[in-house]
């Protein structure tokens, strides 16, 4: 029996607003090398504080819809392999019998690959852990987190669509799916932080905005239960001023073992009352029965 080790999955309950995200393997990782051979275990190895660090992963593919009282698929993993005799003959005989990666495009991409039995197998790169409303970050915070997936057919699915607030701020609204079902928890905490492996949050960043130059953490916010949609206002929020930028994007862990999923697009521009009042009507329709995402 492998030692699974937890330690990393535990750490990164710590931080806020996130699932319990079973692709989490590490922080602030450097060379990155994937490996998987042909039964479906997968050796990812990379450099951290100059140390080479092994991690053997296997035993999930894909997601499970939202599930009450039964918890979503999830890696098991073996951070044994990082140190000593073990590591260097676990790095020296693991053959790897994946292929050149096969798969669709993906955000934050660090390296891929298909295995023989068609799946696929990717390492994602990206700092989660910002702080809102483009306040500095500190070393723990700026942290890259090294994720990994392993799924097969379609990604998860974001829409993100553009609209205005209080007719002078922008504003955003949609979905998170997978094959076409909501993706959501069930219990989160007041401060939207899920409390299953279901919930999901968005990470909102904004571009050269009052905040600075370059890319700034806007926000982080909690899909709706039971239907996986949002929006979000870019006006000011306490003392910090309004995030508009002139571009954003919007990454969300993707569901179970899934790839993290990023959108980035433009504002629409100066105020249009006709197109506002349509768009209104169509976030109205959108957000039928749920009743947080008024037009404003």
């Amino acid at each position: 029996m492998r030692p699974v080790v937890l330690l990393t999955l535990l750490a990164a309950m710590l931080l806020p607003g996130t699932a319990s995200a079973s692709e989490l393997i590490d922080r602030n990782a450097s060379d990155v090398e994937l490996k998987v051979n042909g039964i479906g275990e997968a050796l990812l190895s990379y450099t951290k504080a100059g140390k080479r660090k092994h991690v053997l992963v296997w035993g999930a593919v894909n997601a499970l819809p939202p599930t009450p009282g039964r918890p979503q698929v999830s890696f098991k993993l073996d951070y044994a392999g990082g140190w000593g005799k073990y590591r260097r003959a676990l790095a020296s005989t693991f053959r790897s019998a994946c292929g050149p990666y096969t798969g669709p495009a993906l955000a934050w991409f660090v390296t891929a690959c298909t295995a023989p039995d068609g799946s696929h197998w990717a390492v994602q790169a990206w700092q989660r852990a910002l702080p809102n409303y483009g306040v500095p970050a500190s070393a723990e915070r700026s942290v890259w987190e090294l994720r990994l997936s392993h799924w097969t057919g379609e990604l998860p699915v974001l829409s993100v669509n553009p609209n205005w607030a209080y007719r002078r701020f922008d504003h955003i609204f949609g979905s998170f799916t997978y094959k076409g079902v909501p993706v959501h928890g069930f219990k989160s905490t007041p401060q939207g932080v899920p409390l299953d492996t279901y919930g999901r949050n968005l990470y909102v960043d904004t571009f050269n905005s009052a905040y600075g130059s370059g890319w700034k953490r806007e926000n982080s916010f909690l899909m709706h239960r039971g239907n996986g949609k949002f929006c979000y206002g870019f006006y000011r929020h306490g003392s910090r001023p309004a995030g508009m930028g002139t571009k954003y994007r919007a990454t969300i862990i993707g569901p179970g073992v899934t790839p993290d999923v990023m959108w980035e697009g433009k504002p629409l521009g100066a105020y249009d009352k006709a197109r506002d009042l349509g768009l209104h009507e169509q976030q109205r329709s959108f957000f039928a029965g749920d009743g947080l995402c008024k037009p404003v």
